[in-house]
């Protein structure tokens, strides 16, 4: 038998999800995969139940329903501040995890570089190989998780034609200033590169910080590649619905990778979300505070139990620094403990940095309180069920 292919040896099975498939074997608590424990508003439910009823149920055009489109259109076009043609700028996708791919596939050649920010979603690194284009890593260095400007200024002078840019970020919870933005615009119009944003945190942010648009910065509309989700905003990780947003010539490109890789993201869920859509910017003022709630909650009770970790700025995640209670040889090995012994599930952090880093951990809180303070309340023993191990 020929060998699978070579693509394979450079990625595995996402570690995120296997630490779920751990927790769920063990019973555990899931803080490791970012997904909530709470049904989204109500109008999305209710407008669910209807289009299971009243359909539609069969394809809808490959880049998505006319509403969806121009519903998004017009709610990302006051938030974003850039003109958005629902026909022309838009692609309905399954999920930003096939956006993401749409991107890079649209972008790269085989042997095109694109610029990575490391700590950084796994998915990015597998999107490269996927689309068999090479990675160049970029450090943002903890504790503050800011990168040097001349690093990123020699990573686009290696011929970059792109830079994946999550904002909010996961998994450290950065929100990007506006100083670095300009950094990152004036360095993709010098170098004449893409920029693939991923913001499906846009509308979980904690004053004083405040998520920045890139498409908006002069200069950058044409060269922006601007991919989210409704899944983090809705609480509907289980929808799948994803979009891209970015110039006509983009968009088209995009299209013909959707066109062949999914055919399109599901009709009556299409329909179901516009109810979403159309919410007013009272809900996202709401989720704002729920989410603040959340982090206050989780964040205190980690300083109770003696944790270090970096305050998260935006999205829902925050890295923990275990270096001074990691018995094992491995992070994955002490996550493993974790779910087994304490019943609290998270991911090892090596699986978000390009140079293995076995410092950190990453919890998320979109949980129910109730969820987080019986979370806490395991971790709370973790010390004493590690000195028994010692001993």
């Amino acid at each position: 038998m020929h060998k699978l292919a070579k693509r394979l040896d450079h990625f595995s099975d996402s570690v995120i999800r296997r630490m779920t498939r751990i927790a769920n074997q063990y019973q555990a608590i899931n803080l490791s995969q970012g997904f909530p424990d709470f049904d989204p508003p109500q109008a999305l439910i209710e407008a669910l139940k209807q289009a299971a009823q009243q359909g539609p149920h069969q394809y809808e055009i490959t880049w998505g329903s006319r509403e969806f489109r121009q519903l998004l259109a017009k709610k990302q076009q006051r938030l974003m501040n850039i003109e958005i043609d629902p026909e022309e700028n838009i692609l309905v996708t399954c999920g930003s995890t096939e956006a993401m791919m749409c991107a890079v596939m649209t972008i790269c050649d085989p042997k095109d570089k694109v610029i990575i920010f490391s700590p950084f979603y796994e998915n990015y690194g597998a999107d490269a190989i996927l689309s068999d284009a090479t990675p160049i890593y970029v450090p943002l260095k903890p504790p503050t998780f800011e990168f040097d400007k001349q690093e990123l200024r020699q990573a686009f002078e290696q011929g970059a034609k792109a830079l994946i840019l999550c904002n909010p970020s996961n998994p450290c919870g950065k929100v990007f200033t506006q100083d670095e933005l300009e950094y990152i615009s004036q360095l993709a119009i010098e170098f004449d590169a893409y920029v693939i944003t991923d913001e499906v945190y846009e509308h979980i942010v904690y004053p004083p910080y405040q998520h920045l648009y890139l498409a908006n910065f002069p200069g950058m509309q044409q060269r922006t590649i601007s991919c989210s989700s409704l899944s983090k905003t809705y609480s509907i990780t289980g929808w799948r619905l994803g979009y891209i947003i970015a110039d006509k010539s983009i968009i088209d490109g995009c299209k013909m990778i959707h066109d062949f890789l999914t055919v399109g993201a599901a009709a009556p869920l299409q329909k179901a979300a516009c109810a979403g859509l159309a919410l007013t910017d009272d809900y996202y003022a709401q989720l704002t505070q729920t989410y603040m709630a959340k982090r206050q909650l989780f964040l205190q009770g980690l300083d109770k139990i003696g944790l270090s970790y970096y305050p998260p700025q935006g999205a829902y995640y925050v890295l923990v620094d275990i270096s001074a209670f990691n018995p094992f040889k491995t992070d994955f090995e002490f996550c493993e403990w974790l779910i087994k012994e304490v019943g609290v599930a998270a991911v090892p952090g090596s699986a978000f940095f390009k140079h293995p880093e076995y410092r950190y951990i990453r919890f998320h809180f979109a949980k129910q309180q109730q969820t987080l303070i019986d979370a806490l309340e395991r971790l709370s023993k973790f010390k004493e069920k590690l000195l028994c191990l010692k001993n």
